[in-house]
């Protein structure tokens, strides 16, 4: 061989070796392990070039390394020659190259990846998706907040993409949405098995004021506080303990929003029905008090059937009060059923029905007549009222004040909290009402004055006042006023001023009204009554025989 065809030779193989493709630096290459020394694998990548790359970059995290020698393997070439001659690759930016290329076609075509909570950042946790490094905010790991994340560590699982940014190197991902998304498909089949009216056991997960949630196998119904039991339940937890398991029934079932109400009390016998047998109207029964408001009490006479002591049916006497101030929660009182209403599932009941009416007792023991004692407790325009035995007042009107003059004059001598005493005048048990007087005390001066006078009779009276209508006169005291037409049967007799102060009168009883405790007394009514009967006596004045023939006769007579 010549020394011209070898040269020839030489840069045509220069030359073909220069048109061989010199693998691009920052792209991804396939090489062979050819040795595993001091921790790191010897990988030939081809075109005369070797590179080194540490055996961890061949391990999941939380795994040994799966390498050996005469394995394939792409890795990434970082730099074509470095100061020693030789490649600069790694394994791991060829995994995170090819896992960003599958995780974009993931993320577009929204599928799960596959990936391993491996470290702890903050706000979150750090998840390997074969090679790529996503973050895992907190609040995206479960359905519920997650106290101990260490039982998820190395797992292999899957996540949904939420974003990613490859320009920047970031991916978030989510745990929670594959479970929200798995509970949701599970939760609609157990509902989708659920009919109203099933009977089915669950496990209490959550006590709220309001009631509780029960899980039924990967959903959860709401028990309500009031379809626990027939009673009334102040809070759920007097009934049940979270971790329990309780019997339920389905009361509703909404298959689109996956709401489900739950109930223990339709599974036990309803109270109701046997109301209106166990507790007929007017029976007496004991019962507690399970609760007080401004408008009455709720007495409870058997679990599950509570009736309302409405505040007018509380006391006889304490009107105006609040129910607290009559009753106490939990006491245990005699009540009377005063009305049932099935449809409504409500009692009404009396408590002062359980006890005398003491309008009743007070007529008993103190009838019409008797003098009773008690302290004034109210003055007012019309009367005072007197505090009388249990709590009860009676009334003692102006007009009972006194028999003279008038009671607006004499009722400013009373003053409240003084102790006066007072005739039982009347007693009205059912407009609770009695009422007194104080006058009554001295007897009336007029009935007793006029006790033994009838209509008709002729009286003498004395002559107390003169007036321009008439004379006022006076019969044992009881006063009266005869009008000037009744003075004489003379009309020039009929002047008051004939009349003196003290004179004695005979005088004839028109009219006795004991309500206006008056008089009615004439002059000239006892003129013509004598004068009548003078006639009937001695003859007509027709017969010829004169007025004064006859009264000088009948004068005689009496003589």
């Amino acid at each position: 061989m010549s020394q011209n065809t070898s040269m020839e030779e030489f840069e045509a193989l220069l030359q073909e070796s220069f048109e061989i493709d010199t693998p691009d630096e920052g792209s991804v290459v396939k090489g062979r392990v050819i040795a595993i020394e001091a921790g790191q694998a010897i990988i030939d990548v081809g075109y005369k070039m070797e590179g080194r790359v540490d055996l961890k970059e061949f391990a999941s995290p939380g795994e040994a390394p799966d390498i050996g020698v005469g394995d394939e393997v792409e890795v990434y070439l970082r730099q074509v020659e470095n100061a020693r001659g030789e490649a600069v690759i790694s394994r791991e930016m060829a995994r995170r190259e090819a896992a960003w290329d599958h995780l974009e076609k993931a993320y577009a075509d929204e599928n799960r990846v596959e990936g391993a909570i491996f470290g702890r950042v903050k706000g979150g946790f750090t998840v390997d998706l074969g090679g790529a490094v996503a973050f895992l905010p907190g609040s995206q790991v479960d359905v519920r907040p997650v106290r101990d994340a260490g039982p998820l560590m190395g797992l292999k699982q899957p996540f949904q993409i939420l974003k990613m940014d490859r320009r920047r190197g970031n991916i978030v991902v989510s745990r929670r949405a594959i479970l929200e998304e798995s509970r949701a498909e599970q939760r609609a089949e157990v509902i989708g098995k659920l009919n109203e009216g099933d009977t089915v056991d669950g496990v209490v997960k959550n006590i709220t004021e309001y009631g509780a949630f029960v899980d039924l196998g990967g959903v959860d119904g709401l028990l309500h506080v009031t379809d626990m039991a027939w009673r009334r339940v102040n809070h759920p937890s007097e009934i049940l303990a979270i971790g329990e398991t309780v019997k339920v029934q389905v009361i509703k079932v909404n298959k689109e929003t996956h709401r489900i109400s739950l109930g223990m009390k339709q599974l036990q016998e309803d109270p109701w029905e046997t109301v209106q047998h166990k507790f007929p109207l007017e029976s007496v029964h004991t019962g507690r008090v399970t609760n007080i408001t401004d408008y009455g009490a709720f007495v409870e006479l058997e679990a599950g059937v509570e009736g309302l002591v409405h505040v007018s049916e509380m006391s006889w006497t304490k009107k105006n009060v609040h129910p607290g101030k009559i009753v106490s929660t939990s006491q245990e009182v005699q009540v009377m059923v005063l009305e049932i209403d099935p449809a409504k599932r409500r009692v009404s009941l009396g408590l002062k029905q359980c006890m005398r009416n003491p309008w009743e007792v007070f007529e008993e023991k103190y009838p019409v007549g008797t003098v009773v004692e008690g302290e004034v407790k109210n003055i007012t325009e019309f009367g005072m009222f007197i505090g009388l035995d249990e709590d009860i007042d009676g009334m003692v009107h102006l007009s009972d004040l006194t028999w003279e003059g008038r009671g607006e004059d004499v009722i400013g001598n009373y003053h409240k909290g003084e102790m006066v005493k007072a005739v039982v005048t009347e007693i009205d048990a059912e407009k609770e009402r009695i009422s007194l007087s104080i006058k009554a005390l001295d007897g009336d001066p007029f009935t007793e004055a006029t006790s033994g006078v009838k209509r008709g009779s002729i009286v003498t009276v004395e002559v107390t006042a003169i007036e321009d209508g008439g004379i006022e006169v006076s019969y044992d005291g009881a006063k009266s006023f005869i009008r000037r037409s009744d003075l004489s049967r003379d009309r020039a007799e009929q002047r008051p001023e004939r009349f003196q102060v003290g004179d004695k009168v005979d005088v004839r009883v028109t009219n006795i009204d004991p309500k206006t405790r008056r008089l009615g007394l004439s002059i000239k009514a006892r003129e013509i009554a004598e004068e009548k009967e003078a006639v009937e006596q001695y003859g007509s004045s027709d017969s010829g025989a004169s007025l004064g023939d006859i009264l000088g006769a009948a004068l005689r007579n009496n003589d």
